[in-house]
């Protein structure tokens, strides 16, 4: 049912507004910290440490059944100690996207700075230089400038442009409140008529999320909601954005509950009659 705006957010929204995902919504992008990419990057150096062996084994063993001259093991070791340490992590790190055998066991992910998905390019560069921080300087090199960077970035990481991001987000539970003691009063006479599915799911993910907002983005969703929800509800109530959108979720949260209960009434009613 609509209603005469007698809020003050209510007209300050055109209807042009669109509500902004990429732009007006905090992504929640954490960098893995310093202990989760040591972690990982021991499993992956022992992961290419295998990797080398096999393939020494693969080539020395063949090699030493034909008799060929000794030259053929610096070759060997070479092209071992290449694939091993730079072609594979450098493949894996691309099919994958970002993950690896270490960053699978710690729930990272390497990705560009701006967040975006990392492609070949940024792998090659991080697997190139991975040769220095880890062979030449024992992770000495890679360590040294983790500990210094604030997104625990190694050398390569800077050079590629791209950070370890953290992927296992906590489980939040669902916050559950009642009407707020401003809207009360509001609540006896509210008329909250049926609002459209989409809008009624983007208020309820707002609220859950709403903590997460720094607070312009937050203010600015929040009003934007609210103008979209105003034409739903009558009468306005004179209070915060935010707030109204409390009071209009616990309003319909309870007229949805008393529906089901009156439901489940009538059917234990004709629960007999049935049963005849």
């Amino acid at each position: 049912m609509a209603a005469e705006p007698d809020a003050d957010w209510v007209d300050t929204l055109s209807d042009d507004d669109a509500l902004l995902t990429g732009e007006a919504v905090a992504l929640d992008l954490r960098p893995a910290g310093f202990a989760l990419r040591a972690g990982g990057a021991v499993i992956d150096f022992a992961a290419s440490l295998v990797a080398f062996v096999v393939l020494l084994l693969a080539f020395f063993i063949p090699a030493g059944q034909l008799g060929l001259e000794g030259a053929w093991a610096t070759v060997f070791l070479i092209t071992s100690l290449v694939t091993a340490f730079v072609v594979a992590p450098c493949l894996v790190e691309t099919v994958t996207r970002g993950k690896s055998l270490g960053r699978l066991a710690v729930g990272a992910r390497i990705v560009r700075d701006d967040g975006g998905a990392a492609g070949f390019r940024h792998a090659a560069i991080r697997a190139l230089v991975g040769v220095l921080e880890f062979l030449l300087t024992f992770g000495g090199l890679a360590a040294l400038v983790g500990i210094l960077s604030p997104r625990s970035k190694r050398l390569g990481d800077h050079l590629a442009g791209t950070y370890a991001q953290y992927e296992r987000a906590p489980r939040v539970a669902t916050p559950v409140f009642g009407m707020p003691l401003e809207l009360a009063g509001w609540a006896q006479v509210a008329d909250v008529a049926r609002m459209p599915d989409p809008l009624a799911r983007r208020i309820a993910s707002f609220l859950a999320s709403a903590r997460d907002f720094d607070q312009v983005r937050r203010g600015y969703l929040a009003q934007q909601l609210a103008h979209e929800a105003a034409q739903y509800v009558s009468p306005l109530p004179a209070v915060d954005p935010e707030l109204f959108l409390a009071g209009v979720t616990v309003a319909r949260r309870d007229r949805e509950a008393r529906a089901l209960q009156l439901e489940a009434e009538r059917l234990a009613r004709l629960a007999p009659v049935l049963r005849g």
